[in-house]
């Protein structure tokens, strides 16, 4: 719920609005002046309730239900952000209070859409601050936020497979990472040096992702459980190269971490990740064995993770003739799901894999 900490006409303006009430029936539930209201919503921001009446409002706040705060919250939002527009002589001045609650909240919002892959929604609130605050008029919270922002706009982005170009992940990253440096958090430009690793190895450049992940396998900024997820990619980076066997030894490494660490999503995606590892090695037996153990354990409620798992369960059943037709069948599957939560980046490779597998089977029907 939202709180106020100082009242000016501006909060009490927005606060008539999500009460749903007219000037006159809301100077009578204050019990102010009809002139008073007026003046509020004349001067906005440069007039101040008198103490009393701060308390009062507090009082018609509290009492609000759930839909008018969050009317209260956006109407705020919308008024603030035009206050600032309509009078650039104003010294620029950051988020107040309860700004800060809200855009904490959002980005719990938003961590929440992108796992789910609501990418409409992630977007519609990482918009909503990104475009209201710049970085000049943000004190250290201010530009944590940013930075987190501009950080998950990165995830979006690279969920969406654009990961090149001044509107891509790449970009987002890097900026996000400029902030964490300023801000002194060795840990979040860690985390974002992964991110950058990751675009690398979808952009194709496999041996400088490699490269990366290998440093920060070893990195101390990171968590163990980072770092482990560092090792696994340094796998995957081989396996894509062809070397299969070494990214297996590397692989093997991660996964009896994760399993130390408890992590039972990341345990079935190193899994996965083998299946792949052990398919290009040319092992269809175990490739099958490490895909049904990913598919058993672990998470599947996210798109994003079936598609993953549907896709690396097709192209290794592709991988054999007697299974050629069930390996389409599920490929087919995890372009429709892909399709549907906008998963760009995966949509591609699994049109690239059907490509390659339906090779064959033109051949047999010649």
């Amino acid at each position: 719920m939202a709180t106020v900490h100082h009242w000016t006409g501006l909060e009490a303006k927005a606060l008539r609005h999500a009460l749903r009430l007219g000037v006159r029936a809301y100077a009578e539930q204050l019990g102010v002046a009809v002139a008073t209201v007026s003046k509020w919503e004349s001067k906005l921001a440069d007039t101040e309730p008198r103490p009393d009446t701060q308390a009062i409002l507090d009082t018609a706040l509290g009492r609000a239900d759930a839909a008018a705060h969050l009317r209260f919250e956006t109407f705020l939002s919308e008024m603030s952000g035009s206050a600032r527009s309509a009078d650039r002589r104003v010294t620029a001045v950051g988020p107040r209070a309860w700004e800060y609650e809200t855009w904490t909240d959002d980005l719990d919002r938003v961590v929440v859409a992108l796992s789910r892959q609501n990418f409409t929604f992630a977007d519609s609130l990482l918009t909503r601050w990104l475009s209201r605050f710049r970085a000049p008029e943000l004190d250290e919270r201010g530009l944590y936020l940013l930075a987190r922002s501009t950080a998950l706009l990165g995830d979006l982005r690279r969920y969406q497979g654009a990961v090149l170009g001044p509107l891509s992940a790449r970009h987002s990253y890097a900026d996000a990472r400029t902030v964490f440096t300023q801000l002194d958090i060795p840990r979040r430009v860690a985390q974002l040096d992964l991110s950058l690793a990751v675009v690398t190895e979808m952009s194709g450049k496999l041996e400088s992702a490699a490269r990366s992940y290998e440093v920060l396998s070893a990195d101390d900024r990171l968590s163990r459980r980072d770092r482990a997820r560092a090792r696994l990619w340094v796998g995957t980076a081989l396996s894509k190269e062809g070397n299969h066997d070494y990214a297996t030894r590397v692989m093997r490494a991660a996964t009896r971490e994760f399993e130390d660490l408890t992590e039972p999503d990341d345990w079935s995606v190193a899994h996965q990740k083998l299946a792949l590892a052990r398919r290009g090695a040319g092992d269809l037996t175990q490739a099958l064995q490490f895909i049904d153990i990913a598919r058993s354990s672990g998470s599947t409620d996210s798109p994003m993770q079936r598609v993953r798992l549907d896709t690396a369960h097709g192209h290794i059943l592709l991988s054999d003739t007697a299974t050629l037709d069930d390996g389409l069948r599920v490929l087919d599957q995890a372009a429709r799901t892909a399709a549907q939560y906008g998963l760009v980046h995966q949509l591609r490779s699994i049109q690239g894999i059907k490509a390659i597998g339906e090779e064959p089977t033109g051949s047999r029907r010649r």
